[in-house]
């Protein structure tokens, strides 16, 4: 069980894994696990699965059916196995690196920037 939202853990595809983020696109799952197989992480990403769908109450006598619910896209859960793992932690602590040698500040981290600029304090950075 989580002490607190920010350090869940769930199994993933057999392995027991720190949730990094959920519900994200395979976009986003391929990027967090390229940088955090850079770091030496071992990323597990597995298909969110779909949420349970309410029970249909019956149709009233010449009542019409609702259309049916539109297909939810597809988004994947990135964990790491690493069951010390904490993203908040690993991104103020200055402890990723991006594969061009920068730290990996919250900007980055979050796709705002495609260059991480940690010789600015992320309290500095105007986005």
């Amino acid at each position: 069980m989580a002490i607190n939202q920010n350090h869940t853990s769930e199994e993933l595809n057999g392995i027991k894994c720190v949730i990094v983020e959920k519900n994200v696109s395979k976009e986003r799952a391929e990027f967090l696990q390229q940088l955090l197989q850079y770091n030496k992480y071992l990323v597990e990403i597995a298909p969110t699965p779909a949420p349970k769908a309410a029970p249909a109450k019956p149709l009233a006598e010449g009542e019409l059916a609702p259309p049916p619910p539109e297909p939810t896209p597809e988004t994947f859960t990135v964990g790491v196995s690493d069951m010390m793992f904490n993203p908040i932690n690993a991104i103020f602590g200055r402890l990723l690196h991006t594969p061009d040698g920068h730290v990996v500040t919250d900007a980055y981290w979050h796709q705002k920037e495609n260059i991480s600029h940690d010789e600015i304090p992320y309290f500095e950075h105007k986005y």
